[in-house]
């Protein structure tokens, strides 16, 4: 799984980039066939906005927003609602295809 962290209007510092890939990652537990995962990181007036767009096999890309005045809020704001995404994603295929 490739994890892609882009900023705009901003500067990634290696700690957040650290945030960033460790939160991601565990997007992987709920989901175990993603491709990619794109972080885009912006300053917006009054704050920060997140914005995560996650590649799965055979769906259209997941995307899930936040905005906080807080960086790291926000970003766990945005692992959290595509962690819904995708666990809702999964419920749904696993009741459609029975193994």
């Amino acid at each position: 799984m490739r994890i892609n962290i882009s900023c705009k209007h901003m500067e990634l510092t290696a700690p957040i980039e650290e945030y960033i890939r460790r939160k991601a990652e565990k997007l992987s537990r709920f989901y175990d066939r993603i491709q990619q995962v794109d972080v885009i990181l912006a300053t917006i007036p009054n704050g920060y906005a997140v914005e995560i767009l996650t590649d799965v096999e055979r769906h259209e890309d997941f995307i899930a927003n936040c905005e906080s005045p807080d960086l790291y809020a926000c970003i766990d704001g945005a692992v959290d609602r595509e962690i819904r995404q995708l666990s809702d994603h999964k419920e749904r295929t696993k009741n459609h295809h029975p193994h």
